[in-house]
């Protein structure tokens, strides 16, 4: 049993920082375990602009613990109204990184979202011809489809038709949660590809429903049955470089967790690699963690692998029951537990 385990400096694919006071917590966990970060756009207002992307980049690198050398990378955000002459800009930008498609209503700030897939094709067929990756929460909004079959219709009656339409558009469907989304994907090829979350590797619905509501646990996507959690951690330990590290770390103060109206959303950036290690070891593919974490990822992006590594050692250690944020507490993920590995900063 290996003692420690140094890997290329891994990238997380799937952040959210949100903004203000919330950069004083949000912007040092993510940096302390991860080299760059694609940052998502769902602000209010949503970061749909290039002058809104870099006015939020700089507050972000404003806020990075001192010598840190975290880079974040944008994201905007798709509307019915964006217009097709921003994907050239954003393409020729030096930090936008693609574009990203919220179904309307579908999570958190999302309302400003697509309503419909027919009124944003103009702008997808510019990105596919400049080769600006899409990103996609993979899921419906109609009222009448049950909230744990969202993905999977989502594959069938959006995705699957976008596909036959723009073959070349580079897509990643993030936070994938089903073994549909999984077969969905190894059957794709070009630049196609999919984010895997370490909460919905660790956990099913059981965990979420099973013995009492856990509202820290509630994440949209929500968490699927046990046969999904295993297709996925299947597919994030194979080595297939379809799949690759998106934490979707998505904070949110206690009050507004455990509330009449909960939100979605869990912190998971201050234990992301340490949880990710203890996936990879438990299904015997610890082997296959840089790839997944410091390789995919990059190769989709067409970036160069980080120069630098990180370390992490066999050193048991319990996480905060809590942390500060926005003057209250946020509840991170596995708070109070024991876990086996931590970074070491040695």
């Amino acid at each position: 049993m290996s003692a420690s385990l140094t890997l290329i400096y891994p990238d997380d694919f799937h952040v959210h920082l949100r903004d203000g006071l919330a950069l004083n917590t949000t912007v040092a966990a993510t940096a302390r375990c991860f080299k760059r970060a694609l940052i998502m756009p769902n602000l209010l207002p949503a970061i749909s602009s290039i002058a809104a992307a870099l006015d939020y980049r700089q507050r972000l690198l404003d806020h990075l613990p001192a010598n840190s050398e975290f880079q974040p990378l944008m994201s905007l955000y798709l509307t019915d109204d964006t217009p097709v002459h921003l994907i050239d800009q954003a393409k020729t930008s030096h930090c936008i990184k693609a574009v990203k498609l919220y179904p309307s209503g579908a999570t958190t700030n999302s309302h400003a979202g697509v309503t419909a897939i027919e009124k944003v094709m103009p702008v997808l067929e510019r990105m596919a011809e400049l080769q600006l990756p899409l990103l996609l929460h993979g899921e419906v909004t109609d009222p009448a489809v049950d909230v744990f079959d969202r993905e999977a219709v989502f594959l069938d009656n959006v995705l699957e038709p976008l596909r036959r339409a723009l073959p070349e558009l580079p897509i990643v469907l993030e936070h994938i949660t089903t073994l549909e989304a999984v077969d969905y994907c190894r059957a794709q090829t070009g630049r196609f590809a999919a984010t895997i979350t370490v909460h919905h590797l660790l956990y099913n619905r059981n965990a979420l429903l099973g013995n009492g509501l856990r509202p820290h646990l509630f994440c949209l996507p929500i968490l699927k049955r046990q046969r999904h959690q295993q297709a996925l951690r299947c597919a994030a330990t194979s080595g297939d470089p379809r799949f690759f590290l998106g934490t979707d770390s998505a904070p949110h103060e206690l009050r507004t967790k455990e509330s009449a109206c909960g939100c979605a959303g869990i912190f998971s950036a201050p234990v992301a690699m340490e949880l990710y290690a203890q996936v990879f070891e438990e299904e015997g593919a610890l082997h296959h963690l840089e790839a997944f974490a410091s390789r995919h990822g990059a190769d989709f992006y067409q970036l160069p692998y980080n120069s630098s590594t990180l370390a992490l050692k066999r050193d048991p250690w319990i996480v905060p029951d809590s942390l500060p944020y926005l003057g209250g507490q946020i509840i991170p993920l596995a708070a109070g537990q024991q876990l086996s590995w931590k970074i070491n900063n040695d």
